[in-house]
């Protein structure tokens, strides 16, 4: 029997030594918060074969190949691992389709212009959106997991000081609260 609150570097371990039901215990955990999370960042005009749970599922695929190089500071160290390799694979999926776009255009020489935006290039514009990334980017560690945790997979501060390995929740929004200062100075 699985253990409900089995730490992810337990199951991480445990994936490691080819252990298949702990393999399908982390994906069960990571998989709704992943999707939560990607829903929307996938431009609508981008998606043809390739949608958000399909996006989720070769991110979990990925991670867990690279398993060996990937080494756990702290439990919310695997999410934004997770986080990171699922906005490269959108990154890359809005790259084949411009690549595809352009040669479609080259082929009936007619211009394509699709003027939708994803959900969060909508509420925050994109310029915005380039800049947060950039600034998220250049944080420190720690930081840029409290800012992920909360305000992108939306954890209580309870569950940031647990996955940060914080001693209360009042600590991990004192985390939150002095990488959110940095972010914007960044910005």
């Amino acid at each position: 029997m699985n253990n409900p609150l089995e730490s992810t570097a337990t199951l991480l371990n445990r994936v490691r030594t080819g252990d298949v039901e702990a393999q399908e215990r982390l994906c069960s955990v990571y998989l709704p918060i992943l999707t939560n999370w990607a829903h929307g960042r996938l431009p609508k005009h981008v998606r043809d074969l390739n949608e958000t749970s399909d996006m989720v599922q070769i991110t979990l695929i990925k991670a867990l190949e690279k398993l060996d190089t990937f080494k756990p500071i702290r439990e919310g160290s695997f999410l934004a691992y997770l986080r990171k390799i699922l906005l490269n694979n959108i990154r890359m999926e809005i790259r084949r389709y411009t690549r595809q776009s352009d040669k479609k255009k080259m082929i009936n020489d007619v211009e394509l212009i699709d003027t939708e935006a994803s959900t969060i290039e909508q509420a925050i514009g994109k310029e915005m959106l380039e800049k947060y990334e950039n600034a998220l980017a250049r944080l420190p560690q720690k930081s840029r997991e409290a800012i992920i945790l909360r305000n992108e997979f939306g954890f209580s501060f309870l569950e940031v000081a647990e996955a940060m390995d914080l001693t209360s929740a009042n600590s991990a929004r004192m985390t939150v609260s002095r990488a959110l200062l940095k972010l914007a100075k960044l910005m």
